[in-house]
């Protein structure tokens, strides 16, 4: 049975215990708010997806197994983002009256900016 997945597509797994083996997991010290719990320990978490090299990062909790499953969920989502392929884009006609509808706007905007000009100094 063949894959029916275009190159550009990665086969996302169900268990985060199969993404996580297709990742590259860092931890670093977090920074920002939280005190000094958040910037002496190592509680911010960066995936990156090998294949891909897309990556998610989480610092927001205190919890370093906390930020790892929003990290997987963020990276999750924007792999979704990554496979999904537009839908082909429909070519429509202009009707005719709205080319002519267009182009009298044109020129009564133009006749109002010409009327805004001061006056030639040589008709005078």
């Amino acid at each position: 049975m063949m894959d029916e997945r275009p190159p550009s597509q990665t086969m996302i797994p169900e268990s985060n215990e199969a993404l996580l083996a297709q990742c590259r997991v860092e931890t670093f010290r977090a920074g920002g708010p939280g005190g000094q719990h958040q910037n002496k320990t190592e509680t911010g978490v960066r995936i990156v997806h090998l294949a891909t090299g897309i990556s998610s990062v989480a610092r927001d909790e205190r919890s370093q197994l906390r930020n790892r499953h929003s990290a997987i969920t963020r990276l999750r989502e924007k792999l979704e983002a990554h496979n999904k392929t537009p839908e082909p884009r429909l070519k429509t006609v202009t009707p005719n009256r709205e080319k002519k509808r267009r182009l009298e706007r044109k020129r009564q905007r133009s006749q109002t900016k010409k009327l805004r000009k001061n006056p030639d100094p040589d008709l005078e």
